[in-house]
């Protein structure tokens, strides 16, 4: 089996491709060991000192370490816990359910349908693009006085040092211009 590495936009975060399916259903994001108790590969991975969450895409694995720990040891590690679970025939989930919803306000009328076409451009153009750098982004709110749009950012978008630039100048202009309701574009509190 070979793991290839590629680099994020976010310095803190690394993707690992194992070459075989992840997370197909749905990904998933640990922000810690006591989370990952439903997933065996994320917990394992959460045993290696200085990784700091653990985010299960479609065909890839995305590790985020604390700023005191160095890439020339974690990524060895990682990339030898990997390997060892996918070997093992462990499951990377050990059950599938959906992870916890986001409470979801309901829309209805002219709103609904602005709603609509945000969520589906979100789905269509921003999160393949952002799942190649090894992160998501999930529509949580829109406020309909104000036409701002809020967003949870998850995996290596979380943190990373350009992601306001890809809130801003990326996802708000594209909105912006496709849905013109909308006024700014704002990450989700953590």
């Amino acid at each position: 089996m070979f793991i290839q590495t590629e680099a994020t936009p976010n310095p803190e975060t690394l993707k690992f491709l194992p070459g075989r399916e992840v997370s197909p259903k749905t990904p998933y994001e640990f922000l810690n060991e006591k989370e990952a108790g439903s997933s065996p590969l994320a917990a394992f991975l959460f045993t290696l000192k200085g990784v700091k969450t653990v985010f299960l895409g479609a065909d890839f694995v995305a590790l985020t370490k604390t700023q005191e720990t160095d890439w020339a040891i974690l990524k060895p590690q990682a990339l030898a816990a990997i390997m060892d679970h996918f070997v093992s025939g462990m499951p990377v989930m050990a059950d599938y359910s959906d992870p916890a919803p986001v409470e979801e306000v309901i829309y209805e009328g002219e709103n609904a349908e602005i709603v609509a076409e945000i969520k589906e451009l979100i789905e269509t153009r921003v999160r393949p693009a952002v799942a190649n750098d090894g992160g998501d982004i999930i529509f949580e709110k829109f406020d309909v006085d104000t036409g701002v749009v809020t967003l949870q950012m998850r995996g290596a978008c979380a943190g990373c040092p350009s992601s306001t630039m890809t809130l801003k100048s990326g996802i708000e202009n594209m909105l912006r211009h496709y849905v013109p309701e909308v006024t700014a574009v704002e990450a989700a509190a953590m």
